[in-house]
C-alpha cells in the first residue's frame, strides 16, 4: 500500500547541507529516537533523508503526521566521546528528526 503525503501534512525542512545544528537537550520520557549520547552535541548536516511520519508519535498508535524531517547529521567523535583517542577527523553519523534539531548558536 502507497501512503501519499499531502503538502500540509509535511513539515518543511529548516536546514540544508553543511548547516551546523545542535541537538536539543531533551530527555523525555517515552518512546525516542534520538540517541541519547548525542543530546547536546553539536554536529553538520549531512543531508537531508526526506519527510517520515514521526516515530515517536507512532509508538503511541497515534497518525505522526506532519510528516518530520530526517537529517543525517555528522559528528566529530571527539566532541561526542572526550575521551576519544582516534584520529582527529573520525566522524559518526547519526539520522535524527528536525524537531531535535536547533541552528548552532554563533559563539562556538
Amino acid at each position: 500500500m502507497q501512503v501519499r503525503s499531502r503538502r500540509r501534512d509535511v513539515v518543511s525542512p529548516r536546514f540544508l547541507a553543511g548547516d551546523r545544528v545542535k541537538v536539543r537537550a531533551a530527555y523525555p520520557i517515552g518512546h525516542v529516537r534520538t540517541p541519547y549520547y548525542v543530546r547536546g552535541k553539536h554536529g553538520i548536516i549531512e543531508r537531508l533523508c526526506g519527510a517520515f511520519a514521526n516515530p515517536e508519535e507512532l509508538a503511541y498508535a497515534r497518525s505522526g503526521l506532519p510528516a518530520q524531517p530526517l537529517y543525517r547529521v555528522r559528528f566529530f567523535q571527539r566532541d561526542v566521546w572526550p575521551d576519544y583517542s582516534g584520529e582527529s577527523a573520525d566522524v559518526v553519523e547519526v539520522e535524527i528528526y528536525q524537531h531535535w534539531l536547533e541552528p548552532e548558536e554563533d559563539s562556538r
